[in-house]
């Protein structure tokens, strides 16, 4: 066989490598119905197939489910008890009898074996060619808690669940408008997860809408586990260290985003749900932002700016400042300096690599252990660690503050996604500056600046407002102005209607 020939062999997409079943018709028999049901379900114990005769129906009928899928209170006492101990009263019908919320009917065993995966009851009957489907939905479900990733000092301490029924309802909370819409896609050739987008029909724009539908509809895969996989596999920029997409668990978070044009795409099973269009200004914002007075907020964001710029350029900053640069230090700094590495037997660049390397092993330490055992981790051995490298001469007591410097400011960036591209970035920035000194920092920030502008989220110029500039869009930037100056929804955003609200300004005494 050609090279050519096994290349073209191996390309071969999921959906044909998935073996793909006829929609083969429901037969008139029950026997036939159940023994091509158990010939589909092999190996499934918790399969339960239960026939039973009622006064409702002409002959036998049996009802089908998966135990750990479904309500048993439910298939007990809304479908067994009316059909079972009650006599049948003239031209009485099955689905009279019947009190679940939905009732649907299917016709082929593709569809029956969808709605029993889905957690529904199948019921047949003999001497029919058809299914009815009840929901029954009773998988198990987690409590509505507090999100550890984003807790809120005055918002609210409600978070998203697994289930996307529920995820719905919490939106719907905070936006009962009749524009909020939803469109539901299913993803997966091996198990279909069903996406969900919701939007402001007369707010968002159509072509950004549009994008994401195809986007979404273009996905071939076996099927998707969590939101974070969905959003590598519609993102723009797959090789951008920065998140193109945001990523919250706060219902209030969702239902902000959506007022401002924006788009979110819930994936059942995950609890975290994904924005769109996003913009870098707006993965240093918070909840908690617009719950505090302005000029706090406004300080906070400006510190997070700040907290960046520390995160990301600190350590090579110091690298460049003792490995070149050297004569802008201070005379005294320098004689302080000199006397802290004066045991240390590394390169400025070396020494940077041990101690941030070793900080980011604790720092994964302490969120993959147990949450007592993690912190315990995190605190004695960040101080344990930093004074026996200080003592043992391997590390400066200068690069131990620069690290601890650059570890709060990484702490102080809301959004974990960014906090992970900052530390990448911390990296390359060291490598650039033990090449070049400030002049290779300079080029990286050059060649960052110039990724932020060049970048997109589902078309939107990701750097926005402030490449391409859009100064009425500055009120919410790294500042927050008043919210009653911002009348206008972000242009960022590409909105069709752009009022958000009237004149709101207070005019004090009561007027």
């Amino acid at each position: 066989m050609t090279l050519r020939g096994w290349l073209r062999r191996k390309r071969v997409s999921a959906k044909d490598r998935i073996q793909s079943f006829p929609a083969r018709p429901l037969s008139n028999s029950l026997s036939e119905n159940i023994a091509e049901l158990q010939n589909i379900f092999t190996l499934t114990p918790d399969l339960v197939i239960r026939t039973f005769e009622s006064s409702f129906v002409e002959g036998t009928a049996a009802i089908v489910y998966l135990t750990g899928l479904v309500d048993k209170n439910s298939i007990n006492n809304n479908i067994l008890r009316p059909l079972l101990k009650q006599q049948a009263r003239g031209d009485a019908k099955i689905l009279d009898r019947i009190s679940v919320g939905e009732v649907t009917v299917a016709y082929d065993f593709a569809t029956v074996e969808k709605e029993i995966f889905e957690g529904s009851c199948i019921m047949l009957v003999e001497g029919r060619n058809e299914a009815f489907v009840l929901e029954t939905h009773g998988w198990p479900q987690r409590a509505i808690e507090e999100p550890q990733l984003e807790a809120a000092l005055k918002g609210a301490h409600q978070g998203f669940v697994e289930t996307a029924i529920q995820n719905i309802a919490l939106i719907r909370r905070y936006l009962p408008n009749r524009e909020l819409k939803i469109k539901e896609f299913l993803v997966g050739d091996r198990g279909a997860t069903r996406v969900s987008v919701l939007y402001l029909r007369d707010v968002v724009h159509p072509e950004v809408l549009q994008e994401m539908e195809d986007r979404i509809k273009l996905i071939r895969i076996d099927t998707i586990l969590n939101s974070g996989e969905l959003a590598e596999l519609i993102e723009d920029n797959p090789f951008s260290p920065f998140p193109q997409f945001m990523v919250t668990e706060r219902p209030d978070s969702a239902a902000s985003h959506i007022l401002q044009g924006k788009i979110v795409v819930m994936v059942d099973r995950s609890p975290s749900v994904l924005v769109g269009p996003a913009t870098f200004s707006a993965f240093f914002q918070s909840v908690d932002d617009y719950s505090t007075r302005w000029l706090v907020a406004t300080f906070i964001r400006m510190l997070r700016g700040m907290a960046f710029l520390i995160a990301t350029f600190l350590p090579a900053v110091y690298i460049a400042l003792i490995s070149f640069n050297y004569e802008v230090i201070p005379l005294d700094l320098i004689l302080s300096v000199g006397e802290s590495r004066e045991r240390v037997p590394f390169p400025p660049l070396l020494e940077a690599m041990i101690m941030e390397l070793t900080l980011e092993m604790l720092r994964e330490a302490g969120v993959r252990l147990p949450a007592p055992i993690g912190q315990t981790v995190g605190i004695v051995g960040g101080i344990v660690i930093g004074q026996a490298v200080v003592q043992a001469g391997v590390v400066s007591n200068i690069m131990v503050i620069v690290v601890a410097f650059t570890a709060i400011s990484s702490f102080i960036i809301p959004n974990s996604d960014m906090g992970a591209a900052v530390r990448l970035l911390r990296f390359l920035m060291m490598g650039l500056a033990a090449l070049f000194g400030i002049v290779g920092i300079i080029v990286g920030l050059m060649g960052l600046i110039g990724h932020l502008i060049q970048l997109e989220s589902l078309g939107v110029p990701y750097g926005s407002p402030l490449a391409p500039v859009r100064f009425s869009d500055w009120k919410d930037f790294f500042v927050r102005l008043p919210l009653w100056s911002m009348k206008d929804r972000p242009v960022s955003s590409r909105v069709i209607q752009s009022k958000r609200q009237g004149d709101n300004r207070p005019r004090g005494d009561g007027k």
